[in-house]
């Protein structure tokens, strides 16, 4: 006889039968999901939407034949591919030539902003010097003054430069270059020289006392380490350059030399003649570089931005 069977009555009917003791599931109402969890899906569509709504409207205006942002209101409801062919075909407006200019420039600044933030970083980070906290400040004090301000002393300066070298003056894209390069320091150093901390200086101590010096350390040791933050660093660096307008129309005079920011202008800067299917057109290949290079340096974005705040 089983154990239930040798209990007295009363015992039995105090034992609860198993489907008696699961608690009865209380069913979820709409309401409750949606204050509980909904909402944020809720949350979720609407930035989605606010997002992807503009990505879309370029790209069905650049598929629109007619040239004009009102026509494309109706998203895709006309497509060709006129807009990308005259982008390529029209003497005027050489794009190819300003994509490649602004490839070169780009990556050429980029790489440039990467080596001299890192070499300062490094020096701030890595070595003790008089006026080392001073030089500190200073770089985010003067990050304070726009770029913009200096349009007129950038054109002067290039100006009488080129004088003597034509290399470094005015419509050259390597003064340009050296004109960015110029602001390479600032944030970026201070943002490498925070995820520089982090590195154990016993590395650095280890290294020495095998006899490697300051440029084997940090050539070999330093760098492989702090890759997130040079590739972070890089990334904006290159967004910048490919955005910026005013100093590369400053710099940039002839039609060949010049970038994408300033090129696309033509097609919408006349009243009469704006052609705003072929800008689109242009936009949405301007995009790819920095979208293949986000996309190439997803992997470092987020380890990059964090970890240089966090000891």
């Amino acid at each position: 006889m089983t154990r239930t069977q040798n209990a007295s009555p009363e015992t039995r009917q105090s034992i609860p039968t198993s489907k008696a003791a699961r608690p009865a599931k209380r069913p979820v109402g709409f309401s409750r999901w949606f204050r509980a969890t909904g909402w944020r899906h809720l949350v979720g569509v609407i930035v989605i939407i606010y997002a992807v709504f503009p990505l879309l409207y370029v790209l069905s205006a650049s598929l629109n034949p007619n040239g004009t942002l009102l026509s494309s209101n109706g998203l895709f409801a006309k497509i060709g591919l006129d807009s990308y062919v005259t982008l390529f075909t029209s003497p005027q407006q050489p794009y190819a030539a300003w994509f490649g200019n602004t490839l070169f420039i780009g990556l050429t600044a980029s790489a440039g902003t990467i080596f001299l933030g890192a070499l300062a970083a490094y020096a701030f980070s890595r070595m003790r010097f008089k006026g080392r906290r001073f030089g500190l400040v200073s770089l985010l004090v003067v990050q304070i003054f726009p770029q913009l301000l200096a349009v007129v002393a950038i054109f002067l300066l290039l100006n009488t430069i080129g004088e003597i070298f034509p290399v470094l003056g005015i419509d050259n894209q390597i003064a340009l270059i050296l004109v960015y390069l110029g602001g390479a320091l600032g944030v970026n150093t201070y943002l490498m020289y925070g995820f520089f901390n982090t590195v154990p200086t016993a590395l650095d101590e280890a290294a020495k006392i095998d006899g490697a010096s300051h440029v084997r350390v940090f050539f070999t040791i330093i760098l492989p380490l702090v890759s997130p933050i040079l590739a972070v660093v890089g990334l904006l660096s290159f967004i910048a350059t490919t955005n910026d307008f005013v100093i590369a129309s400053v710099v940039l005079v002839s039609p060949e030399k010049q970038t994408l920011a300033v090129g696309l202008y033509q097609f919408v800067s006349q009243e009469f003649t704006s052609n705003w299917s072929v800008f689109a057109a242009g936009a949405v290949l301007a995009a790819l570089p920095v979208m293949a290079l986000f996309l190439y340096l997803q992997k470092y974005i987020v380890g990059g931005l964090v970890a240089g705040s966090v000891k």
